[in-house]
């Protein structure tokens, strides 16, 4: 037993537990939405639509600690939260990349055809390619207070963006403004769980930066 207990607290200390949890929590993602409560008009296609839109809250959410833990790096010069700033940024546009095939994937589901002309649309893909280009940069540059300050510039242009962006198709926070409790409660677990994945994600980011690991 002692020996089965100092195996296991080895593997959690290893990359390889950080990738085990990280599969466990997707498979629980995947398995969860597959319960997501129907909806009148949409019956059961509604739960891509859930998992699209818990990967959006959880992408802006995770730019937003971006640029939060860059702006107080760059006030205080403590490298931890550079460190966060570059950790979470790098997650960002992981799950702004993803969530695209799966706003793809809605509309196909939901409305039998894309409507790429569709203005958020078109500025999700604009801020993914630019997204991308910042992100290999700042790593190119390895410079951690430049990568606070694109971090920060980056969340703040995309808020100013999306804000500006008039909806067509796309309704306004559907869900949220939604008056069938069932559905909020179960948005707001799989946000919580898409969350818990990008922080999974950021983690490993922070622990293979040179200069965060460098105390």
């Amino acid at each position: 037993m002692t020996t089965a207990k100092a195996r296991f607290s080895k593997f959690t200390k290893t990359p390889y537990f950080t990738w085990f949890c990280l599969c466990a929590t997707y498979i629980v993602i995947i398995i969860f939405t597959t319960f997501g409560p129907a909806e009148h008009s949409l019956g059961t296609h509604i739960r891509i639509v859930y998992l699209h839109g818990a990967w959006v809250w959880s992408s802006l959410a995770t730019f937003f600690l971006a640029g939060v833990c860059g702006g107080i790096g760059l006030l205080t010069g403590r490298k931890p939260f550079h460190c966060w700033s570059s950790a979470f940024g790098r997650t960002g546009i992981i799950l702004w990349l993803t969530y695209l095939p799966l706003s793809l994937w809605a509309m196909q589901s939901n409305w039998n055809g894309l409507f790429l002309a569709e203005p958020r649309w078109r500025l999700a893909l604009i801020f993914a390619i630019s997204g991308v280009l910042l992100q290999v940069g700042t790593g190119l540059a390895n410079e951690p207070r430049l990568t606070s300050a694109l971090n920060l510039g980056f969340f703040i242009t995309l808020g100013i963006a999306l804000r500006s962006t008039p909806n067509v198709m796309h309704p306004a926070s559907p869900i949220l403004n939604s008056d069938a409790w069932r559905i909020q409660l179960f948005f707001s677990g799989l946000v919580l769980l898409t969350l818990l994945a990008a922080w999974q994600i950021a983690r490993w980011w922070y622990k293979r930066e040179r200069y965060c690991t460098a105390q």
